[in-house]
């Protein structure tokens, strides 16, 4: 596109939202953002940079009430919701309806499967409508689905979990390496920004400084996004979170039985193969596995694994930035291939 696209964001005040508005203020092919409110959604701030003062000097990203009319008058091209899925929900076919292109950081519509979105208890104002806008939506994980996605209408951002997961796992799994039968393993931890920034008993600071827990074992919401994404049965994976007392990163530790004995040198070139021009996976392979502090504050995913000697096991580690490739950067790119810019693009 010649013309720089007019971004429009809901949920600017919290931590993702923040790092996406960061993101589309510096990226050369878009307009400053324009930030609305939901109900109480700015909580009493007129600017974001009042809330963010890391955000002081750039002319300002105030707040405005929300209107069909004031979108339209400003051109808006694509609106990015960092949002409850509640709200976005209920926001979005309307939105989609006039003709507005959506990304939706929201677990909202990530899920084709009834009954992996049961975990979220939606109460649609028309279930038919609803339906089709859950068919229609795309998963916007650029490396599987980039061509889907250039032609989205909707796109559901995935989770942080997820990609963490779905990344490491894909490319064996297509290529007949894992013995899907016998069960698979993903044992995650996240830093406490993968819960928001509203303050909870469980994620304030003098609980989880010096400590180390599970949560969320047999129900969490993002495994039935795995499941659908690598074509699982349930119950043929278990996903177990954990809370790291850092601000941010996510490491997934990921146990797979092969389906046959293999070597390091093809594993590592099934990696690499699958992964070739796909500019935000980095293949560590099994010379040294990946640390959360080599992908934070960055939109890359870093998968590496070790393989056991009878070459029969393998334990794969993905780590990522929560609040980037977890969230707003994946969005970005995904805006990117949306509208036809290089999937780097304000992200390097």
């Amino acid at each position: 596109m010649n013309a720089p696209l007019q971004p429009a964001v809901f949920g600017a005040t919290g931590y993702s939202g923040l790092e996406l508005v960061r993101l589309l203020a510096h990226h050369p092919g878009v307009k400053k953002p324009l930030l609305f409110q939901r109900n109480g959604d700015s909580a009493g701030y007129a600017d974001l940079s009042e809330a963010y003062p890391q955000l002081a000097g750039n002319g300002g990203f105030p707040f405005e009430a929300f209107s069909w009319q004031r979108m339209k008058d400003a051109g808006v091209d694509v609106v990015f919701l960092a949002t409850p899925h509640e709200f976005s929900r209920a926001w979005v076919p309307e939105a989609i309806g006039r003709g507005l292109r959506v990304i939706d950081l929201s677990g909202a519509w990530r899920l084709k499967q009834s009954a992996n979105r049961e975990v979220y208890g939606f109460s649609d104002a028309n279930a038919h409508d609803a339906s089709l806008l859950n068919q229609a939506a795309v998963y916007g994980l650029p490396e599987l689905h980039a061509e889907a996605i250039r032609d989205a209408a909707l796109l559901a951002n995935p989770g942080c979990y997820p990609t963490s997961i779905i990344l490491a796992l894909v490319p064996w799994m297509r290529a007949g390496y894992v013995d899907v039968a016998h069960g698979i393993i993903c044992d995650s931890k996240s830093g406490v920004s993968g819960a928001g920034k509203t303050p909870s008993a469980k994620t304030h600071f003098v609980e989880v400084e010096g400590d180390f827990s599970a949560y969320n074992v047999f129900g969490h919401r993002h495994t039935g996004e795995m499941l659908e994404q690598l074509g699982l049965e349930d119950g043929s994976l278990q996903f177990t979170p954990h809370l790291l007392p850092i601000p941010r990163g996510i490491l997934s530790t990921i146990y797979v039985k092969l389906a046959k004995a293999a070597s390091v040198p093809e594993l590592e070139q099934c990696l690499r193969e699958f992964y070739a021009g796909k500019p935000w996976v980095r293949v560590f392979g099994a010379a040294r596995l990946p640390q959360i502090k080599f992908s934070r504050n960055t939109n890359f995913c870093d998968i590496g694994f070790s393989l056991s000697p009878d070459g029969k096991r393998a334990v794969v580690v993905s780590c990522l930035d929560n609040l980037l490739k977890g969230a707003a950067g994946q969005a970005v790119q995904n805006m990117n291939l949306m509208f036809g810019f290089g999937e780097k693009e304000g992200l390097q």
